[in-house]
């Protein structure tokens, strides 16, 4: 048959192959899919692995994971993992006044600031805290879905302390803070800028 078609015989045991392959693949699918499904959809690879075993379908959980993928199937017990994007760094030639001097500083002298991100409703939205270094309390904050100079200038705005009476603003050298409106911001209110040394948060 192969000769008079003029096919070879590695294409038609190829196609066989193939075609067997999908068989089986459509049969591991199922059998992933029942198993997470019976299990109340909380079985992560690891426990699916033991599920199939007794059914006596081997699979890696790396398979596992490709055809949890495949049909989107997740397990109610799966944390959102954050991906941290690496951001321009500050380059300004800023000294470093606090210089990690964290203790016994009077109120208003230093406040110090930083950016987190925390899951809301599966997404990632971020944070911005003013923390007073006299008695270590948030004096002011700002939450978006943006990591910018935006969120730090709120993080001003919302404040409880007068912005007259801030001496010193010090923070690592991430680039929201590195902004006109924040060289404005502390322009306006005479608040002298401390910078971290490059790589030292």
């Amino acid at each position: 048959m192969c000769r008079f078609l003029k096919i070879s015989k590695s294409t038609y045991y190829f196609n066989l192959k193939k075609k067997e392959d999908k068989i089986k693949n459509n049969i591991y699918d199922q059998a992933v899919i029942s198993a997470f499904k019976e299990n109340k959809c909380v079985y992560g690879t690891r426990r699916l692995k033991v599920i199939l075993e007794k059914q006596e379908i081997y699979l890696s959980r790396r398979k596992i994971k490709k055809i949890m993928d495949k049909h989107n199937l997740m397990s109610k017990y799966t944390k959102l993992s954050f991906k941290n994007h690496r951001n321009k760094v500050n380059n300004e030639q800023i000294t470093n006044i606090v210089n990690r001097n964290f203790n016994n500083r009077i109120k208003n002298e230093v406040i110090v600031s930083d950016l987190s991100y925390v899951e809301v409703n599966g997404k990632w939205n971020y944070i911005c805290l003013l923390i007073d270094l006299f008695n270590r309390e948030i004096v002011g904050h700002s939450v978006g879905t943006k990591k910018d100079a935006s969120l730090v200038y709120q993080a001003f705005m919302q404040s409880n302390r007068c912005l007259k009476d801030m001496q010193i603003f010090h923070s690592d050298r991430g680039n929201e803070f590195n902004n006109k409106i924040i060289n404005k911001l502390l322009l306006a209110f005479n608040i002298t800028r401390s910078l971290s040394k490059k790589g030292c948060p």
